[in-house]
């Protein structure tokens, strides 16, 4: 039984004009500035967070001086009022509060530093979207420093959305590596999760993988689920798509159809365990985490989420 995602995956949310001609209009974005906001995000991806996860915190932008700082990007503009988002070294943020990585955070009504894991699903859509979008650029930025054709060190143009070589002048946009991420069910009331080797015990997730050169989509479903489970599968369907800036893959979401009766083969140092679950037991451990032994599932802020959230009818 096919079905649909019931919702925009959460980090897919933008709510505000990305304003592509704006970023290398210097005159405007000078007159602009005087009301423009600003977010700060540390190099370990994470953002002041308010009011129980639901909003970013965003200030004043001439508090970082009369003009964009070297280092920070334009994310868009909404009503006469340009966002910006500015990388600070984590270190100068360590006694504020910091959340586990794999627990979900205790939001209270006093500001923290959380990243997108934690905080995507809990955010409005409009920071959702500003906060996403400036941990992609940053990622691309900590990683393309240097020109891919020569070498020489690179230097960023148009509000950080354009990287220029000091040495060749080659010119290169924000990279995004296509992941495929599929739901496998058996067209009845079973899904196929899995757990990589680095996750806690009892955590699951649907399957993923990097599409590689010269593959279509499709095909990279029906291979990667081939090499780590050792299922073939059928009936492949695309559901939606979701920027996941870790560091810069996009994940493309798809549903397939496999015979639960084959026996699973995982593939070593990739996939600790794999089990086919029931709808049931799929929507409580949603519904009431911590209701099923050994059934936790991905985060909210995922589109593995969506996907299994869809799929089970939870709410």
């Amino acid at each position: 039984m096919s079905f649909d995602l019931v919702g925009l995956p959460a980090l897919s949310r933008f709510a505000i004009d990305r304003c592509e001609p704006l970023r290398g209009d210097s005159d405007r974005i000078a007159a602009l500035w005087p009301k423009a906001r600003m977010i700060v995000v540390d190099t370990r991806g994470r953002t002041l967070v308010a009011e129980r996860g639901t909003r970013v915190v965003d200030r004043p932008a001439v508090e970082f001086g009369d003009e964009p700082p070297l280092g920070s990007v334009l994310l868009g503009e909404q009503d006469g009022v340009a966002y910006f988002a500015v990388p600070v070294p984590a270190e100068e943020y360590e006694p504020v509060p910091i959340a586990r990585a794999w627990a979900p955070p205790v939001l209270t009504d006093e500001p923290m530093w959380l990243d997108l894991r934690q905080a995507g699903a809990t955010l409005d859509d409009m920071s959702a979207g500003l906060f996403t979008t400036a941990a992609a650029l940053f990622q691309w930025h900590r990683l393309g420093k240097f020109c891919a054709r020569c070498g020489a060190p690179v230097v960023l143009e148009k509000s950080g959305w354009v990287s220029v070589c000091s040495g060749c002048g080659r010119e290169e946009y924000p990279r995004t590596d296509a992941a495929v991420i599929c739901l496998v069910h058996d067209g009845a009331d079973q899904v196929l999760v899995a757990r990589g080797p680095e996750w806690p015990e009892g955590r699951f997730s649907v399957l993923a993988g990097f599409v590689e050169s010269g593959e279509s989509l499709e095909a990279c479903v029906a291979r990667e689920i081939f090499e780590e489970v050792g299922v073939a599968v059928r009936d492949i369907r695309y559901l939606g798509s979701q920027p996941w800036p870790f560091p810069r893959s996009l994940m493309i979401g798809f549903e397939a159809v496999a015979d639960p009766a084959e026996p699973l083969m995982l593939a070593e140092g990739e996939i600790a365990e794999a089990k086919w679950v029931s709808r049931a037991d799929v929507r409580r451990a949603i519904e009431e985490p911590g209701s099923v032994p050994g059934l936790g599932l991905a985060g909210g802020a995922s589109i593995a989420f969506r996907m299994l959230q869809s799929w089970s009818g939870a709410s």
